[in-house]
C-alpha cells in the first residue's frame, strides 16, 4: 500500500527544512493549516426528500498570497489527503513564484448520481456556507475533480449576491464570465514546458524521444497531443478503461476522436490493446504519470524502464519508491513543478479579473508566453537549489518552495 499522502508530503517537508536549517518551532508552524473548515450542506433533492453531505475547505498558509487550491466532489474525500493536497498547494505557489498560499476543499458526493438541478443546489449551499471565509484576498478556489467551469460559476453568483459582482473569486470560470483562454489546456501545456527544461538540460529534446502517458483526462490528452504536435512519440497510453500501445507512436488525435466517439480507448485501430498494469514498466524514455497518487511504489518502481518521469499528477512516487529510483539514476521531475501550469494560468485568470482588464481576449498566444517564462525560469531556480545543497530535483524545489514561505512567514513577523 503506497505510504499516506499527508505522511509523503510531510516527510518531504521535513526533509527540506533539515536541509534548510530552519527552527524546529517554525517548521511546526509552516506544517499547521491556517484553518480548516467543515460544513453541512442540505438541499432537497428533486423528489423533495432532504439529504445531506458534508462539505469542507483545509487553508493552509496564507503568509505569501491568498490561498489558492482546487474544490472536488468525490465520494471519498479524506481529510488528511485534503490536508496533503493544500499543503502542496503551498508549496506549489512558491516554487512557481506566483503570489498564493494553499487550499484544497471539496464536498463528500458521488456528482455523477445527482441531477444537474441538485449538483446547482449543493454547489449554492455550500458557497452560502463559506461565503465569508473565502475570498479574493483571502481565499480563491479553482476546480478539481468532479467539478468544472460550470460550478464555478454557481459560486461565483452565489458569493456576488452577498458580495457584489466578484469574477475574481474562483478561477477555472467559462471565458463568458471572465475566464481566461488556455486555461483548459494549461496543466497539460505546463506539463510539457517542464519537460523540454528537463531535457534541454541534459542535450535532448521532445523529438528524438518516446513517451508513455498514464491517465488520458484533461492533463494526460493535452500532454500527448502537444507532444505528438512536437514530433515526440507517444507509445502508450492508460486511463480507467484500458490501455493502448503502438511502438511507431500513437496517433493521438484519432486516438482523442476514438475516446469521443467509443467512451473508451478499448478496440483502437491505431494499436494494440495492453494490461494497463503493465503500462508504468513499458519500455520508453519518458514516462508520465497524470492519473492518481501513489502509483509508483517500491512493488513496481524497481521495475521501470524509462530514464525520466514526470509528475503530472499529485505525489505519484511514493517516498520508498523515490529511493529506489534515484538508485537507479531515473531522473524524477517533481509534482509541485510539473503540474504548476494549472494554477500559473489560474493566477492569470486572477490578475485579468482583479484589474478588470482582459489581455487575452485577443491572443491566446501571450497566455502561453508567460506560462512559458514561468516554468522556465522556476526550473532554473530548482536547479540553483539543487546545485546550492547537492540534492535531488524534488528536494530542488522543496527546498525553494519552503524557504520562500518560511521568508515571507518571517518578515511578517510570525512569532508576534
Amino acid at each position: 500500500m503506497a505510504m499516506n499522502a499527508l505522511a509523503a508530503t510531510n516527510r518531504n517537508f521535513r526533509h527540506a527544512a533539515r536541509i534548510l536549517g530552519l527552527d524546529s518551532k517554525l517548521e511546526k508552524s509552516l506544517l499547521i493549516p491556517f484553518r480548516e473548515i467543515k460544513v453541512e450542506c442540505t438541499i432537497p433533492k428533486d423528489d423533495g426528500t432532504l439529504v445531506s453531505y458534508v462539505g469542507f475547505r483545509v487553508q493552509h498558509d496564507n503568509s505569501r498570497g491568498p490561498m489558492k487550491g482546487g474544490i472536488r466532489y468525490h465520494p471519498e474525500v479524506d481529510p488528511d489527503e485534503v490536508n496533503a493536497l493544500a499543503q502542496l498547494m503551498t508549496w506549489k505557489t512558491a516554487v512557481a513564484d506566483i503570489p498564493y498560499g494553499g487550499a484544497k476543499g471539496g464536498i463528500g458526493c458521488m456528482p455523477k448520481d445527482l441531477s444537474k438541478s441538485e449538483l446547482e443546489r449543493l454547489t449554492r449551499v455550500f458557497t452560502q456556507k463559506i461565503h465569508d471565509l473565502i475570498g479574493v484576498n483571502m481565499d480563491v478556489p479553482a476546480p478539481d475533480m468532479g467539478t468544472n467551469a460550470q460550478t464555478m460559476a454557481w459560486i461565483l453568483d452565489e458569493y456576488s449576491k452577498f458580495h457584489g459582482y466578484s469574477p475574481a473569486i474562483v478561477t477555472g470560470k467559462p471565458i463568458d464570465l471572465g475566464g481566461s483562454l488556455g486555461r483548459e489546456a494549461a496543466t497539460g501545456r505546463g506539463v510539457v514546458y517542464a519537460t523540454e527544461a528537463l531535457l534541454a538540460e541534459h542535450g535532448k529534446s521532445i523529438k528524438d524521444l518516446t513517451f508513455v502517458i498514464q491517465g488520458f483526462g484533461n492533463v494526460g490528452s493535452w500532454a500527448a497531443r502537444l507532444i505528438h504536435e512536437r514530433g515526440g512519440k507517444v507509445v502508450a497510453v492508460s486511463d480507467i478503461t484500458g490501455a493502448v500501445k503502438n511502438p511507431n507512436g500513437i496517433d493521438i488525435q484519432s486516438l482523442l476522436n476514438h475516446k469521443e466517439a467509443t467512451g473508451s480507448l478499448n478496440n483502437f485501430d491505431g494499436g494494440d490493446a495492453m494490461d494497463p498494469n503493465e503500462l508504468l514498466i513499458e519500455d520508453c524514455d519518458v514516462l508520465i504519470p497524470c492519473a492518481l497518487g501513489g502509483v509508483l511504489n517500491r512493488e513496481n518502481a524497481g521495475k521501470v524502464r524509462a530514464k525520466f518521469i514526470i509528475e503530472a499528477a499529485n505525489h505519484p512516487t511514493d517516498p520508498e519508491a523515490d529511493e529506489i529510483l534515484s538508485k537507479k539514476g531515473v531522473i524524477v521531475l517533481p509534482d509541485i513543478y510539473a503540474n504548476s501550469g494549472g494554477v500559473t494560468v489560474s493566477y492569470f485568470e486572477w490578475v485579468q479579473n482583479i484589474q478588470g482588464f482582459m489581455w487575452d481576449m485577443w491572443d491566446e498566444e501571450k497566455v502561453n508566453k508567460e506560462l512559458h517564462r514561468y516554468m522556465t525560469r522556476a526550473f532554473g531556480n530548482i536547479k540553483t537549489m539543487c546545485q546550492t545543497h547537492n540534492c535531488s530535483l524534488r528536494m530542488g524545489a522543496f527546498t525553494l518552495g519552503v524557504n520562500r514561505v518560511a521568508r515571507a512567514t518571517v518578515l511578517r513577523g510570525w512569532e508576534a
